[in-house]
């Protein structure tokens, strides 16, 4: 799962834990449907059906056959379902009064919605990762900026709460915002980060490092690839993360590779594998030139792996003092640090708990 992936099942696993009566609201092609509980647990569990589709999934999906046969699941457990414009109507005649909506995924934010929501009389809260396509819209698909930058108007005017995961997003976000009209009531919570128990894979015998992440330019591979490219005995890079969009230059290099280069590429591992490579590397390698969170920075800190990060507020306020910050334009820096650490022996140093879910709920909770 991706980060944000990572977010709302955890959301949708504590909501399911608590006493008071929780909903599921899905967007699909022709409406709105909404889940209780037991469906949720169903859902989140994988306990659907996903083999049978139906008429509405034929149709809506003919081009995506498992998008239709996923909704069609869903449709079978819903409770109520209503098209786009009763949407007000259905929260109104089911939910309770002074019901709350949670928007964690960046998903659904339209104005059209949010303004059924407010009818309905729920309030809004909603989670903003970043503001990336925004502040560098050269790491952003093109084709996502605008609609990201409506998402964040529709926020501005209709969200009650939101839910920032650093200091450092906060303001970032809140000047965004601020450049809107309005600057909703905000609250900072970490994300919780949990590390898996590791799982043995095969590992390089000899001294290595990783990098974790979607393969994607706001991740700042290149950096790593040119520096490798340089080294006259590079010790192996293992590069784990499925490819994302926009890099055509850094997925030609990884294709062009030998067999037999120290750089290699580790795609489809579980969360397991990945502690394992993560817990046995010299260092987790984080050269990204922006970033919202740092799941992967706080994962190997946990672990007790060094992390050479990107000086970027947002690892120095999730780090502090646990990682060696640097310039990703100071190539020199990089290689010296990485030399350094290559030569030096492993041991069992300093581990930093990362944050938990249940702080970040406590705040997050407190606040509705």
């Amino acid at each position: 799962m991706t980060g944000v992936d990572r977010v709302e099942y955890a959301y949708l696993d504590q909501f399911l834990q608590l006493q008071t009566p929780v909903w599921g609201l899905v967007r699909t092609a022709v409406g709105f449907l909404l889940l209780d509980r037991p469906a949720m647990v169903a859902l989140r569990d994988g306990q659907l059906d996903l083999t049978r589709n139906d008429m509405i999934g034929r149709i809506a999906w003919r081009r995506d056959p498992s998008r239709g046969r996923s909704e069609a699941a869903l449709r079978r457990v819903a409770v109520a379902r209503c098209t786009k414009r009763g949407l007000a109507r259905m929260l109104r005649r089911t939910l309770p009064q002074a019901s709350v909506y949670f928007n964690v995924g960046h998903a659904n934010i339209d104005k059209r919605s949010f303004a059924s929501l407010r009818l309905a009389g729920l309030k809004i809260a909603v989670l903003v990762h970043d503001v990336i396509p925004l502040d560098h819209p050269q790491f952003a698909r093109p084709d996502t900026v605008e609609p990201f930058r409506r998402k964040m108007q529709v926020v501005s005017e209709c969200a009650d709460l939101v839910i920032h995961t650093t200091q450092a997003a906060r303001a970032q976000t809140e000047a965004q915002l601020a450049q809107m009209g309005r600057v909703p009531e905000g609250v900072t919570a970490s994300l919780g980060v949990p590390v898996a128990q590791p799982i043995a894979i095969d590992a390089p015998a000899q001294p290595y490092f990783v990098t974790l992440g979607t393969i994607e330019p706001r991740k700042n591979h290149k950096l790593l690839l040119d520096l490798w490219a340089q080294m006259p005995d590079p010790p192996p890079l293992l590069i784990l993360g499925g490819r994302g969009w926009s890099n055509a230059e850094v997925f030609a290099r990884l294709d062009a590779l030998p067999p037999d280069s120290p750089v290699q590429e580790r795609a489809g591992l579980n969360d397991g594998q990945i502690a394992f490579l993560l817990q046995g590397a010299q260092a987790l390698l984080f050269p990204s030139h922006a970033e919202g969170f740092g799941i992967p920075a706080l994962e190997a800190a946990a672990l007790g792996t060094p992390v050479i990060a990107a000086k970027l507020p947002v690892f120095q306020e999730l780090l502090g003092e646990f990682a060696v910050y640097l310039d990703v334009t100071d190539s020199y820096s990089w290689m010296e640090t990485i030399d350094r650490l290559r030569r030096a022996c492993r041991s069992d140093g300093k581990k930093m708990a990362p944050p938990s879910w249940r702080d970040h709920f406590k705040l997050v909770l407190s606040r509705m």
